[in-house]
């Protein structure tokens, strides 16, 4: 999923992004609340638009949204490191398309 830029009114700051983060982390890790309710409980009030840009930003990153649109954090570095440490488990990247 790529991220598109928008012709946005307001971008988040670093200070705003990191509480939406710990917010949907802490209070939604197993997917209990939707887009909307998550905005609408957040620390600190912010425009819609604002938290749109949030959400799509962490949406390519680490967050996930099932299909009745509840909302959980999926981001699990250590789980990563830990799989990436098993010699019974491979990665290999995709192929390239050959012209």
């Amino acid at each position: 999923m790529a991220l598109v830029l928008k012709n946005v009114e307001h971008y988040p700051t670093l200070e705003t992004v990191l509480m939406v983060e710990d917010f949907i982390q802490k209070n939604s890790p197993s997917g209990e609340l939707t887009k909307y309710q998550i905005w609408t409980r957040l620390p600190r009030k912010m425009m819609y638009q604002t938290y749109c840009v949030i959400f799509d930003y962490l949406l390519t990153t680490k967050i996930a949204v099932d299909r009745v649109g509840k909302v959980g954090w999926v981001w699990n570095p250590e789980l990563v490191r830990k799989y990436l440490k098993r010699k019974d488990l491979t990665w290999r990247p995709p192929k390239k398309k050959q012209k």
